[in-house]
């Protein structure tokens, strides 16, 4: 079981964490951004398994609520710089399909 402070440091990191995203989505550094986004799955089974059982104080609650906050705009932030990123490699994938449909159809 985690306790009061355990769940906030837990939502620290997660937050440290979102900036170091962003930071890796800003430089297209996609195995970093993989990386931290492993990184964050751990804190968040973390806090599943374990945050239910944990009563904030009203302080707690509400650097938590901020916490949660910054880590709401930081994802935003990553999907706004990874969105263009995903259509264009969508678009390359369904380019070489259909490259290699013609190919098969009429022949290389």
């Amino acid at each position: 079981m985690m306790t009061n402070q355990e769940v906030l440091t837990t939502y620290e990191a997660m937050q440290t964490l979102t900036g170091q995203m962003v930071t890796a989505a800003t430089n297209a550094d996609w195995d970093a951004l993989e990386e931290l986004e492993q990184r964050i799955s751990t804190h968040v089974a973390a806090l599943k398994a374990n945050e239910e059982k944990v009563v904030l104080e009203s302080a707690g609650r509400l650097r938590k609520v901020a916490l949660i906050k910054q880590i709401l705009e930081d994802d935003r932030k990553i999907r706004d710089l990874t969105m263009p990123w995903m259509a264009q490699l969508s678009k390359l994938i369904n380019s070489t399909g259909t490259e290699r449909r013609l190919a098969n159809a009429y022949g290389a």
